[in-house]
This record gives structure tokens, sequence and C-alpha cells, in this order.
């Protein structure tokens, strides 16, 4: 193992745990602001996996989209209906709480069995160094993935404009407005041109002088 390898082992131990703290501080929190700021934690944590994979652009999609949009989001929506109000205590809440305790414990283990068991086939020859993996991105997404790429977009516009249609639900007119009702640019009063503004000044002024 040379130096390189190590640095990348410590860093991989040192985000692994970050996630797994970070994301236990969600789930076990009773501020949920502060299980908002940890749900931040998480996803900048698994972005630090993404460039030890050489995944640059998806770490910073990772930050951009995740932590800049969702999370905010979530912060926003925290803010915005949290009330404070006492929540009465659920009788017998220690029983749930190691229920689900057992739970994860079980998927844990599992997993870590999976893991362990598993004869992973372990490659030898050294893979080919990509430059710039935004570019090579960039081609497969307008080649090989156009149309997915397209469909996404349509996708998400359909959303965003039935959200602004919820949003602004209430500012829908029932009925149309008659056409008696309806201000025309015909009936609207026209502006004196700049020739008849002249001529008035001109004549006034020759009426003033008289």
């Amino acid at each position: 193992m040379n130096l390189a390898e190590g640095v990348q082992i410590v860093s991989f131990a040192i985000l692994s745990a970050m996630v797994v703290g970070t994301a236990l501080g969600v789930v076990l929190l009773s501020n949920i602001v502060y299980s908002a700021f940890l749900l931040g934690g998480v996803f900048i944590s698994i972005s630090g996996i993404y460039i030890l994979l050489n995944a640059d652009f998806v770490a910073a999609a990772q930050i951009l989209v995740y932590v800049g949009a969702v999370n905010v989001l979530i912060l926003f929506a925290i803010m915005l209906v949290n009330k404070r109000e006492d929540f009465s205590t659920l009788p017998r809440r220690w029983i749930r709480q190691g229920a689900t305790a057992l739970v994860c414990g079980g998927i844990f283990l599992l997993l870590s069995t999976m893991i362990l068991i598993t004869p992973w086939s372990i490659s030898t020859a050294s893979p080919g160094v990509i430059e710039n993996t935004i570019v090579e991105l960039g081609k497969h997404f307008f080649s090989d993935f156009l149309l997915p790429f397209e469909l996404a977009s349509v996708l998400l516009l359909m959303a965003m404009v039935g959200a602004i249609i919820l949003a602004r639900r209430d500012l829908i007119p029932d009925t149309l407005p008659t056409p008696e009702g309806i201000t025309t640019a015909l009936e609207l009063p026209e502006r004196p041109s700049e020739l008849e503004t002249r001529q008035l000044a001109i004549s006034k002024g020759n009426k003033d002088s008289q």
C-alpha cells in the first residue's frame, strides 16, 4: 500500500463515519431543525465519497441539487409551518424505540453479512483515466441519452407549472369578465403629440403677449 492508497482509505473511513453519524443525528434528535441541518451534512459527506470515486460532476450536482435546493426547501418548509406546540407524549414510547432499533440493527447486520460473504471480483487491470468527465457526460447526454434528458426537462417543466397553478389557484377567477367591463386600448385617452404640444405652447404665448 502506497501513500495515495492510504490517504484514500483514511478519507473514505472519515467520510463514511460522517455519513453514519449525521444520519443517526437526523433520526435521533428531537429538534427537527437540527435534523434538517444534519441532513445537509449527510449530502455533503456523500459528495465527498463521489470525489474519491473521481465523479466530480456528480459530487457538484449532489451539493447543488440536494444541499442547495432540497435541503434549503426542507428548512423553509419547517420554518414556515413549524408551530411551537406541546405535543403529548406517546404511551410506552420506549417499546417503539426499541423495536425501531432492533429493525435497524437487523437490517445493518444483514447487509454487513451479505457484503462479507459475497465473492467480489477484483480486477487488476488499471482503468483508463478520463481527463474531463464533464465533457464525456455532455457527449453522452446529447447523443446516447438525448431522449431521457429531454423527457426529464419536460417533466420538470410540467411539475413547475402544476406547482404554480396549485399555489395561485385562489387568484384564478371562477367566471370570465364580460366584454363591457374590459377597457380596450382604443378607449384609453391618447397622449398629445409633440407637435400639438408645441402649437399649444406657442398659441398660449401669443395670447399672453397680447
